[in-house]
């Protein structure tokens, strides 16, 4: 039976340690120059509605390092970006192709696109969930601490889709996650539901101070992600007082890291001193994209 990754809870706990095992392996591997290639053969299909840099560099070169290929699709060339219906582009391309990843502005579409497929297809990004940069960033805890179980995690900003995927993989880590962000930009009431009722620990406050203090990990996104340019001056309005500072750091626990998905807009959600100091690991963690997918991709289509 064909398996997706559309959410993160789209696996099991076991899975995770699974594929973060996995992950950490092939790390070792790369750096070794020994090669992986348990994907020969083997074809990814990645569309693209919205620009990317470390999701499609990550995936491409990943399927390069398993033995197999990766396509990039814009949607602009599809006959998506012509009226075709989903469903028929999700067939067509299961008679082609081994899987896909779509990037995507609506999550719906995702969704409809794993319904029609008869080939794992995995969610490079929606308005609601990015659970590929969710398992790069667990990854990164865990080579921090060696461990997620009670690591407490602050999110200062915009309750956007890397913080929803967040909340929702403390059902799978045992971290606890305190999100601090305007009541107007909260996360959905279902995201947190759904957390909660399977057993995350999740809170939400709106002081960032609140978040941070004795915060193992301190993440934030960017305040204006596409789709919303035109709302950005209000929303920078919105979160003034939420940029993750040094002052703000000197809150979190002694051996605390800042995390970002990137891209980072310095002087907004982080002045330049913290993503360019000693606790960010900002770069360990666009690296781990590259390993953690090379995990999902061996998990979801090795025979």
């Amino acid at each position: 039976m064909k398996r997706d990754l559309i959410s993160i809870l789209d696996i099991t706990a076991g899975e995770l340690d699974q594929l973060l095992a996995t992950a950490a392996r092939m790390k070792e591997m790369r750096r070794k120059g020994q090669p992986h290639r348990c994907l020969p053969g083997k074809t990814l299909a990645m569309i693209f509605e919205k620009s990317s840099t470390r999701t499609r560099i990550s995936f491409e070169v990943g399927m390069a390092e398993l033995g197999g290929t990766a396509l990039f699709l814009s949607v602009h060339d599809l006959q998506i970006g012509r009226g075709e219906e989903i469903r028929d582009t999700a067939r067509v391309a299961s008679r082609y192709v081994s899987a896909v990843m779509i990037r995507a502005y609506r999550h719906s579409t995702i969704e409809e696109f794993a319904r029609y497929a008869t080939i794992p297809v995995i969610n490079g990004l929606s308005d609601l969930e990015h659970p590929c940069q969710i398992l790069a960033d667990i990854m990164t805890i865990k080579e921090n601490f060696q461990k997620t179980e009670g690591i407490r995690v602050g999110w200062v900003g915009d309750g956007d889709n890397v913080c929803n995927s967040l909340i929702l993989s403390s059902v799978l880590t045992g971290m606890e996650v305190t999100v601090a962000t305007p009541p107007r930009f909260q996360p959905p009431e279902e995201i947190l539901g759904r957390a909660r009722a399977g057993g995350g620990r999740v809170r939400v406050v709106s002081d960032p101070r609140e978040a941070v203090r004795d915060a193992h990990v301190v993440v934030t996104d960017t305040w204006v992600s596409m789709g919303t340019e035109e709302e950005r001056d209000a929303r920078l309005r919105a979160f003034s007082g939420y940029t993750i500072n040094a002052d703000m750091m000197d809150l979190a626990a002694p051996d605390a890291i800042f995390m970002h998905c990137l891209p980072a807009h310095r002087g907004q959600e982080v002045t330049d001193d913290v993503i360019e100091g000693p606790r960010s690991v900002v770069f360990d963690e666009a690296e781990n994209r590259l390993h953690a997918q090379k995990a999902l991709l061996a998990f979801l289509m090795q025979d």
